[in-house]
């Protein structure tokens, strides 16, 4: 994609004045665009980091784990956006104050977390299982 682009740069160049220029303009914006998204991308995978999955039956990073908070129960991926994308799961970070109460609880664990409006809340793990 990066010779594509300095490419059509190349071309656009050539036809002459760059200020009145729609072509180079627009090579110019799509390859900042796919700059930015190599650079996305690298930032990604240099501060991303392997995790292994949580056996069934503990809550984990990359687990599908249902919980009951006042009566209800709601089924959450415990991680980070990018694990749930393509998939009807809600996410759960692990830096959320539930998400920090229920990593390692095991189904039937019932813990404890302080709510970011002050509040102490419980919730029962009722079931939790790795995502893939």
């Amino acid at each position: 994609m990066r010779e594509e682009i300095a490419h059509k740069i190349a071309v656009a160049r050539a036809e002459g004045d760059l200020s009145e220029n729609g072509g180079y303009q627009a090579a110019r914006e799509a390859q900042s665009k796919n700059e930015g998204r190599i650079t996305e991308l690298t930032v990604k995978l240099r501060d991303s980091k392997i995790i292994e999955n949580a056996p069934e039956g503990t809550v984990g990073n990359g687990s599908v784990v249902t919980i009951e908070l006042n009566g209800n129960e709601m089924t959450y991926v415990l991680g980070s956006r990018d694990i749930v994308a393509g998939t009807d799961y809600e996410i759960m970070t692990p830096d959320s104050p539930i998400g920090k109460a229920i990593e390692g609880a095991k189904v039937g664990d019932t813990v404890s977390y302080t709510a970011p409006n002050g509040r102490e809340l419980s919730v029962t793990v009722k079931a939790a299982k790795p995502l893939a």
